[in-house]
């Protein structure tokens, strides 16, 4: 399921339209999450039962049934009837995330060219809810910054609260993927150690176009992800290119930082950076930056500079 934000609410894509389903996009997410964790502990469940001797009583289904617990997650259905796709303004999938916990230096081939060694624990760093934009907004760069970067990301949307969980369920707690750029300031963050300097900016964490539920999305390490900087591809990867998969981002996290529904993780950019081009491709006003990943879709923004 294709989920899009838009003023005035969030609805499921279908076709050209849109169907409009509330006002909380994270609530109705943190539901289906919840649906498809307790489908699976019952099937499990059912399974287990099943291979016990006839004189064992299965074990009852703990679970509420899937349809009760979509209901209770959704928020009160709009009256609006389904619009064109076209005629919405979409917003980020989830505009204000609790928490934004960006990886860097998750692509083997990134690492090379950063020329650094490849990590032995993902490194993390933040960015928050003021840098997050959505489709066709524009990237703007403020006034005196210089060296403006883009980086194709996948990003994931947590769907249920997530604690200390391993490996083996990790996908369990995931909502969704969308496309993400992890624009970044080069001149700011090769200044000092910490890279919050130069990358929780205004306006530089685009994501979107929409949110594509984990269910359709079996296996987040075999996607194809591409960039193009106004026509021309720069980046061309691949999601299993990453040293830490997305299962291990979410456990590893989760270990000392409790993830909340509607939490992102960026995950991390593939070779072809702009700074590491000869020469090097900046982004500057007037560019198009569009983010593509198989099975979500394309991200398109504008870059423009402050005060222009």
């Amino acid at each position: 399921m294709r989920l899009v934000s838009f003023e005035g609410g969030f609805g499921r894509v279908e076709g050209d339209l849109v169907v409009p389903l509330g006002n909380d996009l994270v609530a109705y997410l943190e539901g289906l999450t919840a649906e498809r964790a307790r489908a699976a502990a019952a099937e499990t469940a059912t399974a287990s039962a099943a291979a016990r001797p006839a004189t064992t009583s299965p074990i009852a289904a703990a679970a509420t049934p899937a349809s009760e617990a979509h209901t209770a997650a959704a928020t009160v259905t709009s009256s609006i009837s389904a619009a064109p796709l076209s005629s919405l303004r979409l917003r980020a999938p989830v505009s204000r995330p609790g928490k934004v916990v960006c990886i860097g230096l998750n692509y083997r081939d990134h690492a090379a060219e950063s020329g650094q060694v490849v990590p032995e624990v993902p490194v993390l760093f933040p960015k928050f809810a003021n840098s997050v934009i959505g489709p066709g907004e524009a990237i703007v760069i403020p006034s005196g910054v210089e060296m403006v970067d883009y980086e194709a990301e996948l990003g994931v949307v947590i769907g249920r609260r997530c604690a200390r969980v391993g490996r083996e369920d990790a996908l369990s707690y995931v909502g969704g993927y969308l496309c993400a750029n992890d624009v970044s300031a080069r001149s700011m963050q090769r200044r000092i150690s910490q890279w919050l300097w130069g990358k929780a900016i205004d306006t530089f964490l685009p994501t979107g176009p929409w949110l594509v539920t984990a269910d359709e999305i079996p296996d987040p390490q075999a996607l194809s992800i591409r960039c193009w900087v106004s026509g021309e591809l720069m980046q061309e990867s691949s999601t299993a290119q990453m040293v830490f998969t997305v299962a291990d981002l979410v456990s590893h996290i989760s270990r000392t930082m409790t993830l909340e529904p509607g939490d992102l993780i960026v995950t991390g950019t593939p070779a072809g950076v702009g700074f590491a081009r000869r020469p090097p491709r900046w982004l500057v006003e007037g560019d198009q930056v569009t983010v593509e990943i198989d099975g979500i879709g394309a991200l398109t923004n504008p870059v423009a500079r402050e005060g222009a």
